[in-house]
């Protein structure tokens, strides 16, 4: 390396113009820890600074104390989660805010993607654990149900805190990490956090000036069925008696109406099970039962294009069958789903008979290989606390993280431009 200075510093002077003293300061600078403004961090980890809200606005709706104004949570005082069905499924913002708590003893950290920094000049992302999804199922399930003024005047609050936040201003919210899983959370005032990383299940529901795939992360679902810990069949192919499988509501809107176009044509088929349930205990372990017994389980679109069926059908290594025309999928950019699951457009799937024969045409050598992939990435679909390597929030960190430079670039190009953006006009 000192040779290969000297050369370049010798041919220079030669061709004159150089100060040598710059030039020696320079190479001194980039090969040492000097702190600059285009230094990046050796750490792989995403650097995270959560904002320290009171109760009220997380887990003050879980210890049924949600109007009082208590001392932020700390990992002393975070309670489990509680088993519900309908709010489990979107407690995504629970498990990231959990995991930013606390590294507890024995864990030096190396096994998660985002660390949690206290100086907020450090952060690469600022994230707010404001719980959305848990406010709209607690405050306003119904759209017109009373308490539903809870749940805006969250969102109220919510915002005036981050519009008096200089790291909020600094950035107009870009580099902030907001969940908003449920389709319905954030309704009221979403559009004033659009600039924001949204962590959201699809995008049915958001306009694409909202949200998009360019900024914001999918995340699976919190999968209700338990996963298939002991699944060691010797035949598994076989001892999947059913070829196709699903249990849930039948009657839904939007894209979801394709569920009660889907009787008809199911019905009276052996070996396929298409059932109308809902979410009870009862109805969780018949499902549970019937996926561990079938092949393919199904998932057509819900109210929206995604629903919580695909991840118990991944948990259950059944596997997924994709009859939705506009859904995004979680960790998309490192998991190639058609290797571990079947997709039909719906025109396809309403087609008589198509998608059962289709089904039927997946030798038993694709399918177990697809089984075993499934019992591979299970584990990317587990939320848990504490995390562990891989898992469904350090995938979702992991995600983020990705977004990082996009946003940087966004961020640093607002602060220079002295006039509108001149990209965004018409050339």
């Amino acid at each position: 390396m000192a040779f290969l200075v000297i050369i370049i510093l010798t041919f220079s002077i030669l061709k004159g113009g150089v100060d040598v003293r710059s030039s020696f300061s320079s190479i001194t600078l980039t090969s040492s820890n000097t702190t600059t403004n285009c230094a990046t961090s050796s750490s792989t980890q995403l650097k995270v600074y959560m904002y320290d809200l009171p109760k009220r606005f997380n887990i003050g709706m879980l210890i049924k104390t949600p109007y009082q104004d208590l001392p932020p949570v700390t990992v002393q005082t975070l309670p489990p989660w509680p088993k519900n069905g309908l709010k489990q499924q979107h407690s995504v913002e629970y498990w990231m805010m959990a995991s930013l708590l606390d590294t507890p003893i024995g864990d030096d950290g190396s096994n998660r993607e985002a660390v949690r920094v206290f100086d907020p000049n450090l952060a690469d992302v600022f994230f707010l654990p404001f719980f959305s999804s848990l406010s709209f199922n607690t405050h306003g399930h119904n759209m017109t149900d009373p308490d539903t003024k809870f749940d805006k005047q969250l969102q109220v609050d919510v915002l005036k805190f981050l519009r008096e936040s200089d790291h909020w201003k600094r950035s107009s919210g870009r580099d902030h990490v907001i969940p908003m899983h449920h389709p319905n959370a954030f309704r009221f005032y979403r559009e004033e956090v659009n600039a924001s990383i949204l962590i959201v299940a699809d995008f049915g529901r958001y306009s694409k000036v909202l949200s998009n795939l360019s900024k914001d992360v999918v995340a699976p679902y919190v999968h209700v069925v338990d996963s298939f810990m002991d699944d060691n069949s010797s035949d598994p192919y076989e001892s999947r008696k059913t070829l196709l499988f699903f249990r849930g509501r039948t009657e839904r809107k939007d894209g979801g109406k394709v569920r009660s176009k889907l009787v008809p044509i199911l019905k009276d088929i052996e070996d396929v099970v298409y059932e109308n349930s809902f979410v009870t205990e009862e109805g969780i372990n018949m499902s549970i039962h019937g996926m561990r017994l079938s092949k393919f389980c199904l998932h057509p679109a819900g109210d929206t294009p995604s629903s919580c069926r695909l991840f118990d059908a991944i948990v259950s290594h059944c596997v997924p069958v994709i009859v939705s025309d506009n859904i995004e999928l979680p960790y998309e950019d490192e998991l190639d789903y058609t290797e571990f699951s079947v997709v039909f457009s719906v025109e396809e799937a309403l087609t008589k008979d198509y998608m059962v024969n289709q089904l039927r045409q997946i030798s038993k050598e694709k399918w177990l290989n697809m089984w075993r992939l499934l019992k591979q990435i299970a584990h990317h679909y587990e939320f848990q606390y504490p995390p562990k390597k891989e898992d469904a929030v350090n995938m979702l960190w992991r995600q983020i993280k990705h977004k990082v430079p996009a946003t940087k670039l966004a961020v640093h190009r607002t602060r220079r431009l002295k006039v509108p953006d001149w990209w965004r006009r018409k050339r």
